[in-house]
Order: structure tokens, then sequence, then C-alpha cells
């Protein structure tokens, strides 16, 4: 079985990287994007559509609304951790896996205990005033649902350090993601469409034979991998680890 033969990588390996999306999350309840309930489906009683809203143009020049919208949807202050993160951590915290490669902006793995996450879009607990630089936390964004976040020693707008369309992914951070992947000894995908480049050819730099891939519907790769599973990634993961 898949199942057996992946536990016994995951015992004798003490190099295994994750790379995850939007899907790691959704059993936190926040919602990924482009599923049935995706974000990019339920979006609609906004004016423009996500992907134009979360765009760096779209962010200068219509600011106020991209902080109503980004607030609604983007930050879920009431989520925690569920049972992927927590593996995740676990596997972390025994010497095994090397580091957690992720999509998401949530900081959800960071909640569960994770230490080594590349986050390869940002995350929205750290925000920045583009005037003088100064970082701001989580609340300075959301305190106040009516304005534009400032910064209170400039004035300057802050803005959440995410990577919005249009811009470029951290090179740094892509580049470690990219050694990691491609020294791992098990790569565990999960909860990724692996439709959006730069971040999904990331896979591409693995070259091993212990490529395991969980998400609920087909991807690129699925034909590379050792191991496809169709199911709930907390779910496998914690039968991973049993």
């Amino acid at each position: 079985m898949a199942v057996e033969e992946i536990k016994s990588w995951i015992a004798d390996s003490r190099n295994i990287v994750f790379f995850g999306g939007a899907g790691t999350s959704t059993e936190s309840q926040i919602p990924d994007f482009r599923s049935a309930t995706g974000l990019y489906q339920t979006a609609s009683k906004h004016a423009f559509p996500p992907e134009v809203m979360l765009s760096r143009s779209f962010f200068m020049e219509r600011t106020a609304e991209f902080f109503d919208f980004y607030r609604a949807c983007m930050v879920h202050r009431e989520a925690k951790p569920n049972a992927a993160h927590e593996v995740l951590a676990q596997l972390e915290q025994t010497g095994k896996l090397r580091a957690v490669v992720t999509q998401n902006i949530d900081g959800m793995h960071q909640m569960a205990g994770s230490r080594h996450v590349l986050e390869l879009h940002g995350s929205v607990h750290r925000n920045y005033c583009m005037g003088c630089g100064k970082f701001f936390d989580l609340d300075h964004v959301t305190s106040d649902e009516t304005m534009v976040p400032r910064c209170d020693a400039c004035g300057g707008i802050v803005k959440p350090d995410v990577v919005l369309y249009e811009e470029s992914l951290d090179w740094d951070i892509l580049s470690k993601a990219r050694k990691h992947i491609a020294e791992a000894d098990v790569l565990i995908v999960g909860g990724t469409s692996l439709t959006v480049n730069p971040a999904a050819a990331l896979v591409g730099e693995y070259g091993g034979d212990k490529l395991v891939l969980i998400n609920q519907s087909a991807t690129p790769y699925d034909s590379r991998a050792t191991h496809v599973i169709r199911d709930s990634i907390g779910k496998v993961l914690k039968a991973l680890v049993s």
C-alpha cells in the first residue's frame, strides 16, 4: 500500500521537505482560491474579480477598496492550525522535516510550531510602511476596518508584506526553496493545484524517486509522482506518522 511505503520513507529519512498550497489550510476554514468553493467563485459581492483586487496596480490606485477586500477575504484571525500543520511541526521537531515551503500567507505553520518555513508569497502577519520601512503587526492593519492603515512614524501607507499579482517573489526565499527541494530525500506536496508559476515549477527541481502528491484534484505533476493520494491532507499526514 502507498501509505505503508511512504511511512517507511519517513521513518528512514532526515531530509523531508513539504511543499504546500491553499489546500493545506482549508481544514482550518481558510478558503482556497480555485476550487468550487474557493475565493474566485465566492467573492462575487465585490465589484472586481479577486485577481484584479489582489494586484499591485489595484492596491496603488484603489487602496481603500483593496483593504476592504483584503480584510474581508484574506485575513482569518479566528483560524487555528489543523492536523496537517501539526504533523509537519512534529516531523520538524523530531529532526525529519528539513523545511516547509508554502504558498500560503496565513502563518498557520508557525502557529503550529514549525520554525523553518519559507513563505513564497509573504505573510499577513508582517506589514511595512512604504515610506520609511517601519514594520507593523497584523493588528495595525485590522484594528480600524474603515481606514487605510498608516505609519505612526511618517504617515506613509502600510502595505501587507504579501506578494500581489504583478509583483515578483522574493529571490532569496525562492532560491532557498529551490535548494531544499532539489536536495530533499522525500518531497511531499499537498493542497496545491501546481498551476501557478514560478512557485509550482519548484517541484520540477526535485530529482528523487520519493515524490508524494496529496491533493483532491489532478495536477500537472501527477504522472511524475511516485504516489498520488486523493484525500484530506490532514487525514493522510496523520496516517503517515501513526
